[in-house]
C-alpha cells in the first residue's frame, strides 16, 4: 500500500485514526467511529467557514 499524504497534517492524524479503528473488533470499532463522528461533526459546526478551496468560489 502506497502512502500519499505528504507532511504531519490534520488528514495525517484523521487516517492515523481510522487504522486504529479499522483493527478493532466490530463492536468496538462501531462505537469508535461514532465518537470519530461526533469529534468531527463538533469541529465542522464550531468552524463556521469552509476552508475547502475546492468547495466552491470563483474560478
Amino acid at each position: 500500500m502506497t502512502d500519499t499524504s505528504a507532511g504531519n497534517g490534520p488528514d495525517d492524524s484523521l487516517v492515523s485514526r481510522l487504522r486504529v479503528v479499522e483493527q478493532q473488533p466490530l463492536g468496538d470499532r462501531a462505537a469508535a467511529y461514532a465518537v470519530l463522528h461526533e469529534e468531527l461533526s463538533r469541529a465542522l459546526e464550531g468552524s463556521g467557514t469552509l476552508a475547502d478551496p475546492r468547495a466552491g468560489g470563483a474560478p
